[in-house]
């Protein structure tokens, strides 16, 4: 938006040369601008609008614009193991206009990817004095290829509009993270399909990242509850290490 300011400040200092010889070509218009000693440098500034909200009385407007997604993801899940893969992930985005397509879808997909990395496979470990133990992707593990979608989709909401942006444009990178959500939420209704063949039913634990670990213990197979820090209305997930 500065840029656009400074624009349309050199629009407005060319414009008598313009009307003077409409037909002219634009460099003809700057080269007339240089010999009659007409700036061409202009400084852009721009402040975004100003934003408040009352949390007292539920008033006013905490943010410029929303943008929205919605995504839904398919996994196939090994009950003995907690091994899983995710099949299929379907997503469609509201971005505003978007600039360039293929920029935006591959910026949608690095975070929808950061998010699975972090509600499926991150997981943190601290020594006994709280030292983070994981603390580089040589010390936890991160997306891989393997991990990614075998079919992976993505749409973008046509027919969006932000007025408060160059082109109707919105920031895209933060919200597609949480949508890496879903496959989390795969897994979690997977492995409750699991202990309702088993038998099982109600709450149970599977917090975030779901490893294969986790999942594991949480299907409560017969092969898991073998294990004494296992057995059913016992399950402690940081009891055990398999």
């Amino acid at each position: 938006m500065a840029v656009k300011d400074a624009c349309e400040i050199l629009y407005r200092r060319l414009e008598p040369i313009r009307l003077k010889d409409p037909k002219g070509s634009w460099e003809s218009w700057v080269r007339e601008a240089h010999l009659q000693k007409i700036s061409l440098s202009a400084t852009g500034f721009f402040r975004g609008k100003d934003l408040y909200f009352d949390w007292d009385k539920m008033e006013g407007e905490p943010y410029s614009y929303f943008t929205f997604g919605v995504c839904c993801s398919e996994v196939e899940l090994d009950c003995l193991t907690g091994d899983y893969r995710t099949l299929k992930t379907d997503m469609v985005m509201d971005i505003g206009r978007s600039i360039n397509p293929s920029v935006d879808i591959g910026q949608i997909e690095g975070a929808f990817t950061q998010g699975l990395g972090l509600y499926t496979l991150e997981e943190l470990h601290y020594s006994p004095t709280g030292m983070l133990y994981s603390r580089g992707p040589s010390q936890y593990k991160i997306p891989a290829v393997c991990d990614m979608p075998l079919q992976f989709s993505v749409y973008l909401l046509p027919d969006s509009y932000n007025p408060h942006a160059i082109y109707s444009s919105k920031g895209i990178g933060e919200p597609t993270l949480f949508l890496g959500s879903s496959v989390f939420f795969a897994i979690k209704d997977a492995v409750a399909a699991a202990r309702s063949d088993s038998g099982l039913s109600g709450p149970f634990f599977l917090d975030t990242p779901a490893t294969p670990e986790k999942a594991c213990l949480a299907c409560a197979s017969p092969f898991t509850n073998k294990v004494p820090a296992n057995k059913p209305g016992s399950f402690k997930p940081w009891a055990l290490n398999i």
